[in-house]
């Protein structure tokens, strides 16, 4: 209604400018200022009006995709790396893991002791390792990839399932893993339940260390949970039409 009146006020303002019995008229400043308004208003309520142009066509999601070289299909790869992170028996410094690329720009040496930043590895045996896993990719070093996801929204890792929720789109589900219950506190990774090595090196150099986890029933209620289960994970996005 109130674009009416103004769209009305407009055409009264014009008709009257240009049926004026001055054929020399001028606009005053007053006339021109209420006409460039009542145009803007109309200008920006058009538009409003409008549907988005394509708005989230170029807006996406990132994750990484720990113990994989490579993305999911339908995912961009911003760079493939090896997990990492703090040693386990430090107390202080960062608790997170990283995805540490593989082509780095190395920084100058410097000689101070606080050193942070070793390479991850799978912690398993035939006892404390995922269904379905090897044992042969103990003390074996963690690759991870950086994916990019076109069209989505939001991103989120949901623990103790495999599949997503309706209205959401997996990227990948796999195997809940953290650090030893009695090393350092370390930060939840969800890894590719067909987890790979990053080489066929051998050896146990430890660092930023991966291991199993498992359920215990008590605060935690079962049900619906399962006492000393692998906890499963699964990495979803949302789209964003």
């Amino acid at each position: 209604m109130y674009l009416l009146f103004v769209t009305f006020v407009i055409a009264i303002v014009l008709l009257g400018v240009h049926n004026h019995e001055c054929k020399d008229y001028n606009l005053s400043a007053s006339d021109q200022s209420l006409i460039d308004m009542m145009k803007h208003y109309l200008h920006t309520s058009r538009r409003k009006e409008c549907p988005a142009q394509n708005k989230t066509s170029n807006t996406g999601v990132t994750y990484v995709r720990w113990g994989k070289k490579n993305c999911p299909k339908g995912a961009d790869t911003v760079y493939t790396g090896q997990a990492g992170g703090n040693q386990y028996s430090h107390k202080g410094g960062g608790v997170n893991y990283l995805c540490l690329p593989n082509d780095p720009e190395n920084g100058q040496h410097q000689p101070y002791d606080n050193d942070q930043v070793y390479g991850g590895e799978y912690e398993l045996s035939s006892t404390s390792k995922p269904s379905g896993w090897s044992g042969g990719m103990s003390s074996k070093e963690v690759p991870c990839a950086v994916c990019y996801r076109k069209q989505r929204s939001a991103i989120l890792m949901i623990p103790g399932r495999k599949t997503c929720y309706k209205g959401w789109n997996s990227e990948y589900n796999g195997y809940l893993m953290s650090d030893h219950k009695v090393y350092s506190k370390r930060d939840y990774a969800c890894v590719d339940k067909n987890a790979e090595p990053l080489d066929n090196k051998n050896g146990d150099e430890n660092g930023a260390l991966f291991y199993t986890l498992r359920t215990k029933c008590g605060s935690l209620r079962c049900p619906p949970y399962t006492n000393e289960a692998d906890v499963l994970c699964v990495v979803c996005t949302k789209s964003n039409v």
